[in-house]
């Protein structure tokens, strides 16, 4: 019954389709109403066939069988933070991303916790030899299932300058490589996306980031590089983004004779999140680490709604990471792998994303590299540019975020909840390169109506 009900419906072609929906719009052109372009530049058509496609979809290499729950802690004081990761663990999370600023006692942190019940991303903010020597030797004595990770040339981009040197960076992320570490090297592309960096941007520059590493690295043979992917608004480009991130490795990676799989942990950017209406964050949240789930992300970390004017606290942190759970147990996100594998629509947008960012990449490496791109200031330059153009259609309401520039509520005062700054700070100082600040969209309007709260 069923070959007899399918055969009584004759296949459609592209070009039928579109003489369809030709004929449907009465006279209006197909190309102004139906189509749109991206501030990447791509074309995004009302329709995709398989037909368009003269081969079949190249799979996306190193793409995961499951995905981690990752929930994240500054380390400050061990103990708090053991007693932290300890109910983290027993309420769902399958991963731990540590950040520190400053040396600890990894005893202490890691008490009466199994180091193989867990994965760990242990994340440095600065350069210090002998510790790094120290957690070297844990790592191999304990066996811990751990990414050790360290960006300098990241930090040079948002702050200005290396931790202590170009160098002693270097040679610092040499160590680490010594290490048994699940990864040992990584591009926190993050700070592209804050900065408001376009998604093909972000792209070419964590490619271009990860390539200034390898040709200043002696241990290639052994990288095992992690990329930190920061997760925007557009959910369909977001999916494609994490796949094209992962064909841009692997294409790199065969260059350089290296293993063509790479770990993404994925996290919300915070450059849509607003301070007023601030539970909309939980809506855009959601959306995103779907995207991250769908384009086959290692492991996501949420963030709290509240993470941009709270400190941390136990509540945020909760729904976080039940926002994960949910999309795990209830949605059963975690039942097929490389959903999106097939999708016309997202797979030619995987092959947009990637090919854009490959021509960017190829003239960043014409032109001497990312680091002199940096020294010189086209980089910034061109971020500075896609923020602009950004924040522009949010400032003229192109670009919504419920809320804030759209449906706000005139009751909602929030003077009063800020434990945090959740602005732009301004540091004068002086620095290696101009850095590349993180700013959010909504920082200036935020800022009108805090002022109006105290003029009242």
């Amino acid at each position: 019954m069923s070959k007899a009900l399918f055969d009584s419906f004759q296949p459609v072609s592209s070009a039928g389709w579109k003489q369809k929906i030709q004929a449907d719009l009465k006279g209006a052109d197909y190309n102004n109403t139906l189509i749109w372009e991206s501030p990447e530049g791509i074309d995004v058509k009302p329709f995709y066939h398989r037909d368009e496609n003269d081969k079949p979809w190249d799979g996306i290499p190193g793409q995961p069988e499951q995905w981690k729950i990752v929930q994240s802690y500054f380390i400050d004081q061990e103990e708090v933070v053991n007693h932290l990761v300890k109910d983290s663990l027993k309420r769902g999370a399958d991963a731990i991303w540590l950040k520190a600023e400053n040396s600890f006692d990894w005893s202490k942190l890691h008490h009466e916790i199994d180091p193989n019940g867990h994965t760990l991303y242990l994340q440095l903010d600065f350069a210090d030899a002998d510790f790094v020597q120290q957690l070297n030797v844990e790592s191999k004595r304990v066996k811990t299932n751990s990414h050790l990770l360290l960006d300098p040339l990241g930090h040079l981009i948002s702050n200005g300058n290396w931790y202590k040197g170009q160098q002693e960076d270097v040679a610092l992320l040499e160590q680490i490589g010594k290490g048994d570490w699940l990864s040992n090297l990584t591009v926190d592309s993050r700070v592209y996306a804050e900065g408001g960096a376009h998604a093909v941007q972000q792209l070419a520059y964590a490619i271009a980031h990860l390539v200034e590493y390898l040709q200043q690295l002696e241990y290639s043979a052994n990288l095992k590089p992690l990329f930190i992917v920061g997760l925007g608004s557009n959910y369909f480009f977001e999916i494609a983004k994490i796949r094209a991130m992962r064909w841009l490795y692997a294409t790199v990676a065969k260059e350089f004779g290296l293993s063509q799989e790479c770990h993404i942990l994925a996290q919300p950017a915070r450059r849509n999140k607003t301070l007023y209406d601030y539970n909309v964050n939980m809506l855009r949240t959601t959306t995103e680490c779907m995207s991250a789930i769908l384009g086959g992300a290692d492991a996501i970390c949420n963030s709290p709604y509240d993470s941009i004017y709270h400190k941390s606290n136990e509540f945020g942190e909760r729904i976080a990471r039940n926002q994960l759970l949910i999309m795990k147990a209830e949605s059963y996100l975690d039942q097929v792998s490389n959903a999106a594998d097939g999708a016309y629509y997202i797979e030619r947008l995987t092959q947009q994303l990637a090919q854009s960012a490959l021509e960017i990449f190829k003239e960043i490496e014409q032109s001497g590299g990312l680091l002199k791109q940096l020294k010189d200031g086209t980089i910034q330059r061109k971020i500075r540019e896609s923020a602009k153009g950004e924040q522009t259609l949010f400032d003229e309401g192109d670009k919504t975020l419920i809320g804030t520039n759209k449906y706000p509520n005139p009751q909602d005062k929030m003077k009063d909840e800020l434990q945090l700054y959740p602005f732009l700070k301004r540091d004068l100082r002086k620095t290696a390169i101009e850095p590349v600040p993180a700013k959010r969209l909504a920082e200036k309007l935020e800022k009108e109506r805090l002022k109006n709260e105290e003029d009242a």
